[in-house]
């Protein structure tokens, strides 16, 4: 392709979603905290400010590098966070009124920011000195520069000291998959309460071992995220009493984090912040505007970079190519002519294109509608047909029948369908009996276009071959399952199907056995 390095008009629109008619302003919200007056949150990955009833924020970090996990100090003058700066991840700290960042750590290794000793040090999360068994601790570093020195906890990684310093409630593991929802493994642990002075430990109820989250402390009491009734909410647990409480309700998206103020608690859930009034279980949505330059996603020429395209496909005659570019579906010529971006719809994520077997079209998914759709258009986006879906899910890598007549595809619950290109009918044809990151169950059209072929796995987790006939409508398997079977191709005549198969397996079949 002798024009990998055109440039193509995309505008890289980072959506900032404003719902005026639900009244609650800009979504995607992030990590807030809370002083007596004012919240602070993360946006675009810059540090925000508002006041605690929400409003106008005003913008306090610019730098390159993200920001993330601030938290207010005792007094409210000042808010630490973590930001990386300079190629490295550390800890800064900046007035609460805004101004130039100081920073306090200095070690290669990444720390991050959990909160404030009493006296006026930040607390933070560092590996710095971690071995195999003991991954995290938390250290504190004075806002007037030293040596950062360890907290007498073995092992700590999410959570805060108590008001008086003389207890701390903490998580004492990081997670491989913290978006992994209603995980119930090993790395799932409940708040964990040591008191500072004699090291003694009080351990949170957790009854459906679910995983707890982000403690904080307000009134004597300390607040975190529990996904005991499978969807996270705000819970509480008493340390004298022994008693536990659940102060939110949220069922359709979770409580992802919060933070605890001198007159209550700020949380985010389902991309805004809302106030949490624990004496009486109130909670508020707050209406936050965030009003910016938004530089990055200006409307601009954008140098199409090899690292970036995807999907690449060539057409029938060999004289374009197709390939998806940053949400957009893109055609370059071999030679001669000039690129054309089909789609120019920045605010959509456009996937997967491939083209007819006629080379006079070109289908691809879009979710342009709100949810994903298979687009059919000509070659130059202008004369477009939508397949929609049912309950619409995301998908992978369409496949046209010879002839043109039908579409097959697999979603992300591992289902083959196959679409007719006439009637918009969308049919589910087969399931693979287990999740595999390998995802093998990809259709192979007969040269006839009146089959499919792909690898399904057994109960045995061997995969065998077999063929969809779409005359008959129903599956055959054609292998024995005594081996495994991946990879299936057809001859030129459609009369043979040719497969990579295995007898001599050996133990490793199951690809989260560890066993093996």
């Amino acid at each position: 392709m002798q024009h990998t390095f055109m440039k193509v008009f995309l505008s890289l629109s980072l959506i900032m979603i404003s719902l005026s008619g639900f009244g609650q302003g800009t979504q995607l919200l992030r990590q807030p905290a809370i002083s007596s007056e004012y919240i602070v949150f993360v946006y675009a990955n810059d540090l925000w400010r508002v006041g605690i009833n929400g409003g106008d924020a005003v913008r306090l970090t610019s730098g390159e590098g993200y920001e993330s996990l601030p938290h207010f100090s005792p007094d409210g003058s000042q808010i630490a966070f973590t930001a990386e700066y300079g190629g490295n991840i550390d800890v800064y700290v900046i007035p609460a009124s805004g101004g130039s960042p100081k920073r306090l750590t200095w070690h290669p290794d990444g720390d991050y920011v959990q909160g404030w000793t009493p006296d006026g040090k930040v607390m933070f999360r560092s590996s710095r000195e971690a071995y195999p068994t003991r991954l995290n601790r938390f250290y504190t570093v004075a806002v007037n520069g030293g040596m950062p020195e360890v907290l007498d906890i073995p092992r700590a990684a999410f959570g805060e000291l108590s008001p008086d310093g003389s207890m701390a409630a903490y998580i004492p593991i990081t997670f491989w998959d913290p978006e992994w929802r209603n995980y119930r493994g090993g790395q799932a642990m409940p708040v964990w309460i040591q008191d500072m002075k004699t090291g003694a430990l009080t351990r949170a109820p957790q009854t459906t071992g679910e995983r707890h989250l982000d403690p904080v402390w307000y009134d004597g009491k300390v607040f975190y995220i529990s996904e005991r009734d499978y969807a996270a909410n705000i819970w509480s647990f008493d340390p004298q009493s022994k008693t536990e409480k659940q102060h939110t309700f949220h069922s359709q998206f979770d409580v992802k984090s919060l933070d605890a103020g001198p007159d209550g608690i700020v949380y985010e859930q389902g991309g805004y912040l809302h106030r949490l009034h624990p004496e009486d279980d109130r909670t508020e949505p707050l209406e936050i505007h965030v009003n910016g330059d938004m530089n990055f996603s200006r409307v601009r020429w954008e140098q199409v970079r090899p690292a970036s395209v995807r999907n690449a496909n060539i057409s029938p005659t060999g004289k374009r190519a197709v390939f998806e570019y940053r949400g957009e579906i893109i055609t370059v010529p071999k030679e001669n002519g000039s690129a054309r971006n089909l789609t120019n719809s920045p605010g959509a994520a456009d996937r997967a294109p491939v083209w007819s077997p006629e080379g006079d079209r070109v289908a691809w998914f879009s979710d342009k509608s709100g949810e994903y759709q298979l687009v059919i258009a000509d070659q130059f986006g202008e004369v477009q047909q939508t397949i929609s879906f049912d309950k619409p899910t995301f998908y992978f890598e369409p496949v046209w029948a010879p002839g043109g007549g039908h579409i097959a595809f697999t979603d992300t619950d591992y289902r083959i369908w196959i679409a007719n290109v006439a009637t918009g009918k969308v049919s589910a044809v087969d399931a693979d009996r287990y999740a595999h990151p390998n995802r093998s169950m990809n259709p192979v059209w007969s040269p006839d276009g009146k089959y499919i072929a792909y690898a399904k796995q057994l109960e045995s987790h061997f995969k065998a071959i077999f063929a969809y006939s779409l005359d008959a409508g129903k599956a055959m398997q054609l292998t024995d399952g005594m081996a495994d079977c991946i990879s299936p191709v057809w001859d030129a005549n459609g009369k043979y199907l040719y497969f990579l198969g295995s007898t001599d397996y050996g133990l490793n079949t199951g690809w989260l056995d560890m066993s093996s």
